[in-house]
C-alpha cells in the first residue's frame, strides 16, 4: 500500500475514533445538564413555595393563593418544561408549562431512537414541600424530551462539522507534508534501479532529512563497496584467464615440440623398420604397419588436443585466420548437417591480449552448443570492430525453446559470462529472427580492468 494512503487512512480512523468518543462524552454531558437543570428548577420552585408558606404563616399572604403559579413562570428557564404541584391531601393537581414542545428543525429518527435508548430523556425531578414538619405536597418538574433531543442533536451537528473540517485540514496537511518528505524515496528507488542494472557508479545526492541522509549514505557506501568488489573480481577473473591461457600455451608448445617430435620419430622408425623387414623378415611388416597406424591415430588426437589447448593460428596468423580455421573445421567434421559461416568487419588481428583468445573461446563454445543442442541447418558468426568496440554475434536457425547452455559441459554460459564480464563487456541471449538463438557480446578493445601484471 502507498505510504501516504496508509497514513491518511490511519488518521481518518483515529479521527473517527476520537469523534465517536467525543460524541458520547458530549451527549452524556448534555443529558446530565438537562437533568441538573430540572433538579435546579424543582429546587428553586420548592424554595419559593416554602417562602410563600412562611409569608402566609406570618400573615402577609393568603392561603388561597398557595401555590402561586406566577412564580413558576418566572423561575422556569427551560423551554418546554412542565411543573406540577401534587398536594399531599389529594386535592386538585396544579400544573403549568413554559414555552412549546415543538422545535424548528427536525431530528433524524435514528438519532432520536439511539438517544432515547441510551439516556432516557424527559426524566422528572421531584421535590417535597414541607413547612414546620408538615408536608404540603410535591413539586414535579418534567423537562421536554423532544427539546432535550433537539438540543443534543444541535450540539452533535456542530461537533461533527468542526471535526470533519479538522480531519480534512489535517489530512491535507499530512498529505502535503508526507509527499514532500517522501520525495527522496523516488530518487532512491531510481538510483537503486540504476545500480541493479549494472551502473554501480551511480550515487545518491545529499538529502535534507537526516533519516534520508543516512539511508542515502548507506546505499552509496554499499554501491562503492560492490563496485570495488566487482572491479577486483574482474581483475582476478582476467588474471586467472590469462594465467590459464599461458599454461595452455606452454602445454601446447611442450606437447607440440616434445611429444609431437617423438611421435614423428616413432613414425619414421616404423616406416624404416617396415622397409627393412620387407626384404629380410616379411613377418614383421604387419607389426610395422600397426605401429604406423597407432602413431597416426595418436598424432590426430594430439592435433585435436593442441587445438583445444591453444590454437596455434592465433599466435602465428592472428584471430581472423584462427576463426576461419575453426569454422572450416566444423564444416568438415559435421558431414554437411550444419553449414557454418563467418563474417568479419574490421582488422581483428591487432586486438590486444587477452581479447583475441577470449573471443576465440566464446565462438568455440557457441559452435559447440549449436552442434549439440540447436538442431539447426545454418549458423553464422559475425564480428564487427568499430569505435574501440568488438561486437560478436552468433545466430542459428534451430530451435530455441530452451537456453542451450544450462547443462552443457565446458565453460558453458557461466564461463562465457565470466569471460565477457572480466573484459568489461556485455553478453545477451535472445531469440533470433530465424527461429533459433542469437548470442551477442560487446567487448571493449581495451579491457576495463586492464591487463594483469
Amino acid at each position: 500500500m502507498n505510504l501516504k494512503i496508509y497514513l491518511l487512512s490511519r488518521i481518518i480512523l483515529i479521527g473517527f475514533a476520537c469523534l465517536a468518543a467525543t460524541t458520547i462524552w458530549v451527549l452524556y454531558q448534555a443529558d446530565r445538564e438537562f437533568r441538573r437543570e430540572a433538579r435546579s428548577t424543582a429546587d428553586s420552585i420548592g424554595r419559593q413555595l416554602e417562602v410563600q408558606l412562611l409569608s402566609i404563616n406570618a400573615g402577609f399572604g393568603h392561603v388561597a393563593r398557595f401555590p402561586d403559579l406566577g412564580l413558576w413562570h418566572q423561575i422556569s428557564t427551560v423551554s418546554g418544561t412542565c411543573v406540577r404541584f401534587m398536594p399531599a391531601d389529594g386535592d386538585q393537581v396544579r400544573s403549568v408549562c413554559s414555552g412549546g414542545n415543538t422545535i424548528a428543525r427536525s431530528v433524524p429518527d435514528w438519532f432520536e431512537g439511539i438517544y432515547r435508548w441510551a439516556f432516557k430523556p424527559g426524566l422528572e425531578a421531584m421535590r417535597p414541600i414541607a413547612f414546620r414538619d408538615r408536608v404540603y405536597g410535591t413539586v414535579i418538574v418534567a423537562p421536554s424530551a423532544e427539546i432535550e433531543i433537539a438540543s443534543a442533536w444541535q450540539q452533535l451537528r456542530g461537533l461533527m462539522g468542526l471535526s470533519a473540517t479538522t480531519v480534512l485540514a489535517l489530512c491535507l496537511l499530512v498529505y502535503v507534508t508526507v509527499s514532500r518528505a517522501l520525495r527522496p524515496a523516488q530518487v532512491i528507488v531510481a538510483g537503486l534501479e540504476n545500480m541493479s542494472n549494472g551502473d554501480l557508479s551511480a550515487r545518491l545526492p545529499a538529502f535534507e532529512l537526516i533519516e534520508w541522509q543516512r539511508t542515502g549514505h548507506a546505499i552509496n557506501q554499499l554501491a562503492a563497496s560492490q563496485q570495488q568488489l566487482l572491479t577486483e573480481r574482474r581483475k582476478l577473473a582476467l588474471k586467472l584467464m590469462t594465467v590459464q591461457e599461458e599454461e595452455r600455451r606452454y602445454l601446447a608448445r611442450e606437447l607440440h615440440d616434445e611429444f609431437g617430435q617423438c611421435l614423428a620419430a616413432i613414425n619414421a622408425v616404423a616406416a624404416s623398420m617396415t622397409q627393412t623387414a620387407a626384404q629380410g623378415c616379411p613377418a614383421l611388416v604387419p607389426e610395422g604397419k600397426n605401429i604406423a597406424r597407432i602413431t597416426a591415430h595418436m598424432m590426430s588426437l594430439l592435433r585435436g588436443l593442441l587445438l583445444r589447448l591453444r590454437p596455434m593460428d592465433i599466435d602465428e596468423l592472428g584471430l581472423s585466420a584462427a576463426l576461419s580455421s575453426l569454422v572450416a573445421g566444423w564444416n568438415a567434421r559435421n558431414g554437411g548437417k550444419i553449414h557454418y559461416q563467418l563474417a568479419i568487419d574490421g582488422d581483428l588481428d591487432r586486438l590486444p591480449e587477452p581479447v583475441p583468445v577470449n573471443i576465440f573461446r566464446i565462438v568455440q563454445e557457441c559452435l559447440t552448443n549449436i552442434a549439440k543442442h540447436s538442431s539447426a541447418a545454418n549458423a553464422k558468426v559475425t564480428l564487427t570492430l568499430s569505435d574501440g568496440l568488438v561486437e560478436l554475434r552468433v545466430e542459428d536457425d534451430g530451435i530455441a525453446d530452451k537456453l542451450p547452455f544450462e547443462e552443457a559441459s565446458g565453460i558453458g554460459l557461466l564461463g562465457m559470462r565470466e569471460r565477457v564480464t572480466a573484459l568489461g563487456g556485455q553478453l545477451t541471449l535472445a531469440p533470433a529472427q530465424t527461429g533459433g538463438l542469437m548470442v551477442r557480446a560487446w567487448l571493449p578493445v581495451q579491457p576495463a580492468t586492464g591487463a594483469p601484471t
